[in-house]
């Protein structure tokens, strides 16, 4: 049954995509905080949008240094992920406190973060004020993954190499199956909705390995 939420509701319903660990640095401070509001805006050149309020510190290393990095982890970095959200660095140094160990990255300055599965380096192009945030957009200058976790897409593999995902509140989740789609269409180009037998044996037998999958990583 169809119910009416607040609009504000509207702003979790679109989210659900990889959290990034944006790792900034200017002069003696360096800083992390967890977003979501994370977009590519464009292909060529590839540029990536970052919404950010100002009254996080990383607002301020992003403007003064012009850059910025984006690490997506997976739910092994749960626990850093929300603590990273509910912290300010302009009270503590959430890094140095974590211990979370940091790597140089190969084109700014930023550090970037070990464990994560992905690692997006981006120089500063644009910076609006949009509402009560400011839209940073990235231009992208170096991209690494772990060979695990992506390869063009994500693998939605073993569990560790899935990227963690925000769904609101204390809540997170992760991706479980990957499937490819199949267009099927009639002479006239009309879609086609049923299964031929063989693909539909196909990937029952998919889902029935994924499901046993399941079970053995519910009993470790």
């Amino acid at each position: 049954m169809r119910r009416d939420l607040d609009v504000l509701d509207a702003l979790r319903l679109v989210i659900g995509g990889p959290v990034c660990l944006v790792t900034t640095r200017w002069r003696d401070k360096t800083d992390v905080m967890p977003a979501i509001w994370v977009t590519p805006v464009s292909r060529r050149p590839p540029l990536i949008g970052l919404a950010v309020h100002p009254s996080r510190q990383t607002h301020d290393l992003i403007r003064f240094a012009e850059e910025f990095a984006l690490n997506i982890p997976g739910p092994d970095l749960l626990a850093h992920t929300h603590y990273f959200g509910v912290v300010s660095g302009r009270d503590v140094a959430k890094l140095d406190i974590s211990r979370l160990p940091t790597f140089p990255a190969s084109r700014i300055e930023a550090p970037l973060l070990e464990f994560c599965l992905a690692w997006i380096e981006c120089g500063l192009e644009e910076a609006l004020r949009l509402g009560d945030h400011t839209f940073f957009v990235g231009r992208v200058v170096a991209v690494q993954a772990e060979r695990d976790a992506f390869d063009e897409t994500w693998l939605v593999g073993e569990r560790p190499f899935r990227p963690l995902h925000y769904l609101g509140g204390e809540w997170y989740g992760l991706l479980a199956e990957r499937f490819q789609a199949r267009l099927r269409t009639d002479e006239e180009g009309a879609v086609q909705l049923e299964e031929a037998p063989e693909e539909r044996e196909r990937r029952e037998e998919e889902e029935a390995r994924e499901r046993e999958r399941r079970q053995r990583e519910g009993a470790e």
